[in-house]
């Protein structure tokens, strides 16, 4: 055969579309268990639904990336864990290819997080731990950033406070493990800019918190029982109907019923019946009863077949600084 005529029937059979092993149905869909390799390389080996990965599978990338867990309709969806090429791993839920409810990312220099995700990025409540010293974060985060209620907990001291944009905000406190506390207030402070031309003229400005040390307190742990009552005085005041003045007048008697006089009986007078009071009649109703109430740079999404991947592993935030014990000011982080 010439080489002419092989040039031809290369191009009759037309371009790779890759291999499958495995279950078909009917409709000689891809379906139940079965082992594809993908045109680009990639392998996939689990389950499929007409045609579709779903259910328990394993994605393996031709650059070391593999997928082992769940699938909904090609996409991962449910439990997984995900290994990137770098090294790092992340363990917990997902949501259409994205990393979603709670989950565990072991990042490639020690770091972990264990919490909250959302959009494929940290979002909800959730600890970060700081490898190279042991610093841990504990609190809300938004969109990858610390953001809300936290704690920076360092080896002997941490700092409670607000958290905005990633940084300590506003007014909190350090609690230092000698037996006190201190209270202050991080203050925004624009750094100045450096000359990078007239291109970076617009750009945001560097904000850096800089702490503004306020009194110094003996610590005071509040019991769990000091905890209780106080929340059942928060609801008992939110929820309880005011209580009526004293001195306030009550409502008046129905029209044409006249009010008994309270008068010492006289000897030989019947004694009154079970069930009625002597005295004044209280129109039916009328009492009141005070009731107390009860007490994350992206992942990629796995590609379908025919679709290259490179998947990313997301980059591990920089630890900020611990800050030292001062009597007046304690250094920023």
């Amino acid at each position: 055969m010439s080489d002419i005529g092989s040039e031809e029937m290369e191009e009759e059979q037309g371009p790779y579309l890759g291999e499958y092993e495995g279950g078909r149905n009917d409709n000689e869909e891809r379906h139940g268990q079965g082992k594809a390799t993908l045109p680009n390389g990639d392998t996939y080996e689990g389950m499929y639904d007409c045609g579709k990965r779903h259910g328990q599978g394993v994605y393996r990338f031709k650059n070391g990336a593999r997928y082992i867990g769940e699938y909904i309709k090609n996409k991962k969806h449910g439990q997984g864990t995900f290994i990137y090429p770098d090294g790092s791993k992340y363990e917990g839920g997902w949501v259409d290819d994205q990393r979603c409810g709670f989950g565990k990312y072991y990042y490639v220099n020690g770091d972990v997080y264990e919490g909250d995700w959302q959009n494929h990025v940290r979002h909800g409540q959730g600890t970060y731990t700081y490898a190279a010293t042991g610093t841990k974060y504990v609190g809300r985060w938004q969109n990858g950033k610390r953001e809300g209620h936290g704690e920076l907990v360092h080896t002997n001291h941490k700092y409670v406070g607000v958290f905005r944009d990633d940084k300590p905000m506003g007014k909190g406190k350090y609690v230092f493990d000698i037996g006190c506390e201190q209270h202050g207030e991080y203050i925004p402070i624009e750094q100045d800019k450096e000359d990078k031309g007239a291109e970076d003229e617009e750009a945001s400005a560097n904000i850096i918190p800089k702490w503004k040390a306020g009194k110094v307190t003996a610590i005071h742990l509040q019991t769990e029982e000091e905890d209780e009552e106080a929340a059942k005085e928060e609801e008992s005041s939110q929820e309880q109907p005011p209580e009526a003045p004293e001195g306030e007048a009550q409502p008046p008697a129905p029209e044409g019923e006249q009010q008994a006089e309270e008068t010492k009986p006289e000897e030989g007078a019947e004694a009154p019946q079970e069930g009625e009071t002597e005295g004044e009649a209280k129109p039916e109703g009328d009492e009141q009863k005070d009731e107390t109430p009860a007490e994350t740079t992206e992942a990629p999404e796995a590609p379908a077949e025919g679709e290259t991947a490179e998947p990313v592993a997301e980059e591990a935030p920089q630890e900020e600084a611990p800050t030292e014990q001062a009597e007046q000011e304690a250094p920023a982080e």
